[in-house]
Parts: C-alpha cells; structure tokens; sequence
C-alpha cells in the first residue's frame, strides 16, 4: 500500500526536484535536460516529477519563478526604507551584483536560458516583470526629482545592460587578471550619471578578488 503523502512531504519533493533542476537546467540548458535525469538525480521512478510537475516546460518555469521572486525580494531588501533616489541604486546595483554571483545557477537560469519567459505561466511572468520593473523603477524615480536629464527607461535598461555584462565577465573568469568587478560597477554607474547630467562623487577603489 502506497505511503499517503502530507502537504509537507509534497513541499519537501517539490523543492528539492526545483533545487536539482536549476542545477542542471544552468549547467545544460533547456535541452540537455531530461525528466528521467532529474528522477535519476532524485533517486526515484521516472514517473514521479509527473505527479508534482505537468512536464519539463512546468518545472522550467516554476524554478526561474522562484529565482526571479529571490532575485526582487534581495533588491527590495537592500534598499527597503532609502528615500534619497542615488543611495537607492547604488544598493541595489551592490545587491544585483552580490545576488549574481552567490546564486549563479539562479542567475543564469533567469537570464541566460534560450528560452523566453512563459508568460502564461501563473508566476513566472509576474515575477519577471516585478524584478524588471523594480530595476528599471530606480531611474523613473531620478528623473522625477532632476537628478538625471534623459530618457530614465532608456537609462534603467542601459544601467541593467552594463550591470549584466559585469557579471558575465566575472562569471566567466574573464576578470581574473583584469579590474575588480566593484570598481567596474561604480565606474559604470559614475560614467552614465555624468553622461546623465547628474553630479557624483568618485567611484571608490576595491580590492581585486
């Protein structure tokens, strides 16, 4: 007779397939990744995810759904309770970083996968679009005070653009013998501010790591 399963068995299943699942969905893509290897991972039938999960496409988009939600809530955090606008992007461009590279996996599922957001899925889209627009929010915001004199969209995107483009050099062990990523950071965001026609001070100088 087959063990009755509690809501807290379910929830135990269902995270640690998510866990297994956006390892190997980060390390092989889309395709390199079958049901049966996550139930092989898992120690169980090949029929089993089936039972917590529609099928491959479900899980896909429920784990990035779970690293976008992370990925906000770590930069709500981090400038929660910062009313000055400059303040509130540099705290969140230290977290977008920190997040990065502490949850690569995470990170590349979010953003690196040649898959496009599932819109229909019933998280996936709004989370995605609360973490997009939480990034892109920033800039709206200094350009309402006159801290910035140009397009904020076009601003926030570039910004988020440039930041990306930090964390795939560091990703990759391109930066090993080149500047320290925190330096590259502050440098981006002083050159655009200017070019923004903002007034900041210098970027500090980090440590190479």
């Amino acid at each position: 007779m087959p063990r009755y399963l509690t809501e807290q068995d379910i929830a135990d299943f269902r995270a640690e397939l998510c866990k297994v699942a956006t390892e190997r969905f980060a390390k092989h893509g889309y395709e390199g990744v079958t049901m049966r290897q996550l139930a092989e991972a898992l120690g169980c039938s090949p029929k089993t995810p089936y039972r917590y999960f529609k099928d491959k496409a479900d899980i896909l988009a429920t784990v990035r759904a779970q690293a976008f939600a992370k990925f906000a809530d770590t930069l709500e955090k981090a400038a929660k309770g910062v009313k000055d606008p400059t303040e509130r992007g540099r705290l969140t461009g230290e977290a977008y970083l920190s997040f990065a590279l502490e949850h690569p996996h995470a990170y590349r599922i979010m953003f690196e996968l040649d898959t496009p957001v599932d819109e229909s899925h019933p998280e996936l889209g709004p989370q995605a679009e609360r973490a997009a627009r939480y990034i892109t929010r920033g800039a709206e915001q200094m350009a309402a005070e006159g801290i910035i004199d140009v397009d904020p969209e076009l601003f926030g995107w570039t910004m988020w653009a440039g930041l990306h483009g930090i964390v795939m050099l560091r990703q990759s062990g391109m930066l090993t013998h080149g500047p320290d990523y925190k330096a590259m950071s502050w440098f981006l965001g002083l050159t655009m501010m200017k070019g923004a026609g903002a007034r900041i001070g210098p970027p500090s100088k980090g440590k190479k790591r």
